[in-house]
């Protein structure tokens, strides 16, 4: 019985905070438990759980009035992309240093099925496709260290790349970045790879912001 509970208190976070990231929910939004409860048709104990874990990630505030939707600020935005400059490069760095045939197998059909997406103009796959290939690279690192440090950033800004990706004109280029640094781990081009992920973190930073001031 605790096992479904557990369970069902996930798939209630997962939930909640998707739309907390993709904005569904407004920053300064407040529910209850009971909201949700009647909102989600499930018991108060599960809804509780999940919004434990979203006051942890620093995505709700719990009031006297209930959770308080905080969101992600511009400022947020601006660390996360200053973090993963400095970090994300090491990443792809260590990938091309410990790779082996199957994950370059892996790293590369990732790539080829965005491009193939990409073709498509196929926003909701070329998206998911683009959290696997970063999601993949920061496993690949093999760096547990790393993957904690990353994993979430990249989580938390879902809501701005969505942005990004359904730009036509930087969804083509980001692709084009990928194959480049992908091309450049499977060659075991340590150095090539950690500097065209600097600059792939750039570039989405820089159409992020572009997009923020149109």
């Amino acid at each position: 019985m605790e096992h479904k509970t557990v369970s069902l208190a996930d798939q209630i976070f997962e939930q909640l905070e998707r739309n907390i990231l993709t904005g569904t929910y407004a920053r300064g939004e407040v529910f209850t438990e009971m909201h949700l409860s009647e909102q989600l048709g499930v018991s108060r104990t599960p809804i509780r759980e999940a919004l434990r874990r979203l006051e942890q990630e620093h995505l709700i505030e719990v009031s006297t009035k209930g959770a308080v939707i905080i969101g992600i600020s511009k400022k947020d935005i601006c660390d996360m992309y200053e973090i993963r400059l400095r970090t994300e490069g090491l990443a792809s760095k260590w990938a091309a240093e410990v790779i082996t045939e199957e994950g370059k197998k892996e790293l590369c059909d990732i790539v080829e099925l965005q491009e193939f997406y990409t073709e498509k103009a196929d926003a909701d796959n070329i998206k998911n496709m683009d959290s696997k290939f970063h999601e993949a690279l920061y496993r690949l690192s093999g760096s547990t260290a790393l993957y904690d440090t990353l994993h979430p950033l990249h989580k938390k800004v879902i809501k701005y790349r969505k942005a990004s990706v359904q730009n036509t004109g930087r969804a083509l280029q980001s692709v084009k970045e990928h194959r480049a640094i992908c091309d450049a781990i499977v060659a075991g081009n340590a150095d090539l790879a950690e500097l065209l992920t600097i600059q792939h973190i750039k570039n989405a930073r820089d159409n992020i912001e572009k997009a923020a001031r149109d």
